[in-house]
């Protein structure tokens, strides 16, 4: 009966000894996803599928929307609808004040993902990734304003006993002047500026894998060659990256699914717009110029290395980049205990990784 109990607590021993030495030694795995992280997931897989569609065609159904729709609907006159009424609520409060809604959407969404790339510096924050919003907002009212001049002063009233715009409308009369579309021009270059910010997610959710494998990395002194793109921060830096990551990822899934859909209502605003207000001209000049402002931004100048502003996602480090083509021979196999339960390649339930020879070692 003795030698049967110390049996048994022998075997319990040996059991907690194997699992911490085990625990200890091997790198630690990505935990399992809870219901409602797979479910928040989803909808932003969703959103960033609405977000990130083919740019180019997108600007090439713009053009040719406001060509072709606009030429259409210059000739044929549509069925009134709720959209065709300037006082409807999406025209009034929120394309009017579009420019607001951006900001309101991307000014916190570019905070929060810069300072967590950006390991919290302030300085580069500011002079790397808030700019191209301040730059985006004095390019907004520049040609906004400069639209509103060339109707005022190339325009002339129905009556020929007023002069300018103002008292021209005071006095029941109309204003016929060249009226450059300001409402196109917001919903295209809005639209555009959203997309191009809201990129800062591509990869985000391999940050925590980076995190993970850094600091596995550094607490046993790990001296191998590594690919990790956090490799060459300090270990305050590590920190706050960790810190940031954890508290404002949620709340940056929350402002990329509110900015696709204020992306895709300012679609359907757009479209709405085409086919109700203005001629073909006014839209297809302010759509180009919405559209060249954009490309010469975020396509030509942002793009140049080491000048500022950078590029949305651009930090510290890389992890939204594509991964390189040759990768050095690796020797660990991942074996999944996860019975292949993914979901946007994250597991569903936990996997472990063993020092199983591949096929080049056997």
């Amino acid at each position: 009966m003795t030698s049967r109990a110390s049996f048994k607590t022998s075997r319990m021993n040996f059991k907690v000894q194997n699992e911490y030495s085990e625990g200890k030694g091997s790198k630690p795995i990505r935990e399992a996803s809870s219901i409602l992280e797979v479910l928040v997931l989803m909808i932003v897989h969703i959103c960033k599928k609405v977000l990130f569609f083919d740019t180019n065609l997108k600007i090439a159904l713009y053009l040719g929307a406001l060509f072709l729709l606009s030429l259409i609907a210059d000739v044929l006159t549509f069925p009134k609808s709720y959209f065709s009424r300037s006082d409807n609520i999406f025209n009034q409060y929120f394309v009017k004040i579009g420019w607001f809604w951006t900001l309101f959407l991307t000014v916190p969404y570019v905070l929060l993902t810069s300072y967590t790339t950006c390991c919290g510096k302030r300085r580069l924050i500011i002079t790397a990734h808030l700019t191209r919003l301040f730059i985006a907002t004095c390019f907004w009212y520049t040609w906004t304003t400069l639209f509103n001049i060339i109707e005022t002063n190339y325009g002339r009233c129905n009556s020929k006993q007023f002069n300018d715009k103002i008292s021209c409308l005071k006095s029941g009369n109309f204003w016929n002047g060249f009226d450059i579309s300001g409402h196109c021009f917001i919903l295209i270059y809005s639209s555009l500026v959203m997309i191009e910010e809201a990129r800062a997610i591509n990869g985000w959710e391999r940050i925590k894998d980076y995190i993970r494998d850094e600091k596995y990395s550094r607490s046993v002194e790990d001296k191998s060659v590594s690919m990790n793109p956090l490799k060459n921060i300090e270990a305050n830096e590590l920190d706050i990256l960790k810190v940031s990551y954890e508290n404002f990822t949620p709340y940056v899934r929350a402002f990329l699914i509110g900015i696709a859909l204020l992306q895709l209502l300012w679609d359907v605003m757009l479209f709405s717009t085409i086919l109700y207000y203005h001629i073909m001209v006014e839209k297809f000049i302010s759509g180009v110029i919405a559209i060249l402002t954009w490309f010469i931004t975020y396509r030509v100048w942002y793009s140049i290395p080491n000048i500022l502003p950078n590029l949305p996602g651009e930090g510290l480090f890389k992890y939204n980049k594509e991964k390189a083509a040759s990768a050095p021979p690796s020797y660990r196999k991942r074996v999944s205990t996860s019975n292949g339960k993914h979901f946007m390649g994250m597991p569903l339930n936990k996997s472990q990784e063993t020092d199983a020879p591949t096929e080049e070692t056997r």
